[in-house]
């Protein structure tokens, strides 16, 4: 049941994407509808594969790769819904929807691996601390893709004939602000997770901090973001800057979701976790 919901999900997922490519090309509002009401299709099929998992299990699914990236999905597409509803950048949906539907295929095709069934795991700590994880890396990858759009648009702007994107894509300053709006959203989520985080570390281990690379690593991630907060309140970082920061946030968000554990060992190891 949980296959039969996830491919369902890649598959609106899918149409969603062509959905908004669509409204890119054409404007016509019943296009963005369309990939809306397909993206929130999409979303639920998700979110029903990983609690069908969860009641079959008892265990929160996100102790192996192809969990963690369902998860990961299912979180990108329900926070851009929100976003959407608060912000109506209907366009950013050209970034998300195919990100969710990647994410997601990537998924079903990765074998299931091992799961290490500990009943700590199942501690409310730990929970919370992956759910806002979560949502703060959704809510990262959402300021990426706003921050591609304003430097496409922005070199749009200081073309000559303006070209495609000119008028497809919102003003400098939409985007600058649904930016700005997915960074203090990630940030606060993230900051809780790493606080949940070091309560759980504390209660497994005894200690708050291990140097485990996982850690490190979500250390200098937090520290990367707390920077741009910080330049944007104090030195005004707008604009190109913001975004161009955003963007290589975001690469150093890869890093150290997936790269730590394929490429260093502790203990959150390869295809374990989060």
């Amino acid at each position: 049941m949980t296959a039969f919901f996830s491919m369902a999900a890649i598959l609106f997922y899918l149409l969603s994407t062509a959905g908004y490519v669509s409204y890119l090309f054409l404007q016509k509002n019943r296009l963005h509808q369309a990939g809306c009401a397909l993206l929130g299709a999409g979303f639920l099929c998700n979110l029903l594969s990983i609690i069908y998992e969860f009641v079959a299990t008892g265990r929160f699914p996100v102790q192996n790769l192809q969990e963690t990236l369902s998860v990961a999905a299912c979180t990108l597409a329900g926070l851009f819904l929100v976003f959407q509803y608060r912000y109506r950048l209907r366009v950013l949906g050209v970034f998300a929807a195919p990100l969710a539907a990647l994410t997601l295929s990537v998924s079903v095709q990765l074998p299931r691996g091992p799961s290490q069934i500990e009943i700590v795991f199942n501690n409310f700590w730990i929970i919370f601390h992956v759910v806002v994880i979560f949502i703060g890396n959704a809510a990262f990858a959402l300021a990426c893709g706003a921050g591609i759009l304003y430097l496409v648009q922005e070199s749009a702007i200081k073309g000559k004939n303006h070209g495609f994107f000119f008028h497809r894509l919102p003003s400098l300053n939409i985007l600058d602000t649904v930016g700005y709006a997915s960074i203090v959203v990630g940030f606060t989520m993230f900051t809780l997770g790493l606080i949940t985080g070091f309560l759980y570390a504390k209660l497994v281990w005894g200690r708050f901090w291990n140097w485990d690379p996982k850690e490190v690593w979500s250390g200098v991630m937090w520290l990367f973001y707390a920077a741009l907060l910080h330049e944007r309140l104090a030195s005004g970082w707008r604009g190109r800057k913001a975004a161009i920061m955003s963007i290589i946030g975001f690469g150093v968000l890869l890093f150290t979701f997936l790269g730590v554990n394929f490429f260093l060992s502790g203990h959150h190891g390869a295809f374990t976790r989060w």
